[in-house]
């Protein structure tokens, strides 16, 4: 999750360098370790998945993870699951960094995969995360202010921390939202992650913006395209970062 300051302007998505973003940076802040607040994300997560998906003979699913960035913990939720999994992102530095990671992965990401394997379906995956990943895994660019564009549409999903870190305009939040929620199918289980009430973020030497929205604005985003939803209210007040409120949690059913 990015670290920064709230005295930062009005910034909209096609003003932000997206290419010159630092994933190296980025990662060093905020996943050299697990966080209580990654961990509680990926119990809860995890979870939901496990309860869909454990006695549905229609296995394996093609899964994307929105705006995947310098994270590679949602895209392990999805992975006993899926066949394919979609990285969507619009930098070319963070597309860089996922499939640097996909070929040969920096050790800190070993813990986050431990914490998954208290579930034996992520425990029974052969040799780790990594093979399984380098087989299934497909890095693309897109950009989800943009309705997503590929040949098909999607029976799992995950957008962590996207939504809301992207532009200070309230209506690229919902447009992020709905774009992502319509390249499910119908009934795909899905996890978003919002940071409440955010300010925007430094990586380096450089600013990126955010969108101010509320838990309620939240919620109501997402249930413009289902009412079949749990919000999560994640940590303590600003326990990540300033520049923030709380981390908003939704899974639910496309």
């Amino acid at each position: 999750m990015p670290f920064g300051s709230s005295d930062e302007q009005a910034q909209l998505n096609g003003d932000a360098q997206w290419d010159d973003f630092d994933p190296a940076r980025y990662v060093e802040k905020n996943y050299s370790e697990v966080l209580s607040v990654d961990e509680e994300i990926m119990s809860i997560v995890r979870a939901h998945f496990s309860d869909h998906f454990r006695e549905r003979s229609d296995l394996p699913v093609h899964g994307i993870d929105v705006g995947a960035g310098a994270n590679l913990y949602p895209a392990f939720l999805m992975l006993p699951w899926c066949d394919r999994i979609t990285l969507l992102d619009r930098s070319k530095s963070n597309r860089a960094y996922l499939r640097g990671q996909i070929d040969e992965h920096d050790g800190s990401w070993e813990k986050f995969w431990q914490k998954l394997c208290q579930d034996d379906a992520y425990a029974a995956i052969p040799d780790g995360p990594w093979p399984r990943l380098r087989e299934v895994a497909q890095v693309k660019e897109g950009d989800i202010l943009r309705p997503v564009d590929l040949p098909d549409r999607w029976q799992t999903g995950t957008m962590f921390f996207v939504a809301e870190s992207i532009s200070t305009d309230t209506e690229d939040f919902h447009r992020a939202v709905q774009h992502f929620l319509e390249a499910l199918t119908p009934g795909a289980p899905f996890a978003a992650a919002f940071m409440e009430h955010s300010a925007g973020y430094q990586v380096g030497d450089l600013w990126f913006p955010a969108s101010n929205v509320s838990r309620t604005e939240i919620e109501a985003s997402i249930r413009r395209f289902t009412d079949s939803v749990q919000i999560h209210e994640i940590g303590e007040q600003g326990e990540v970062r300033t520049g923030y409120d709380y981390i908003i949690l939704g899974c639910g059913f496309r």
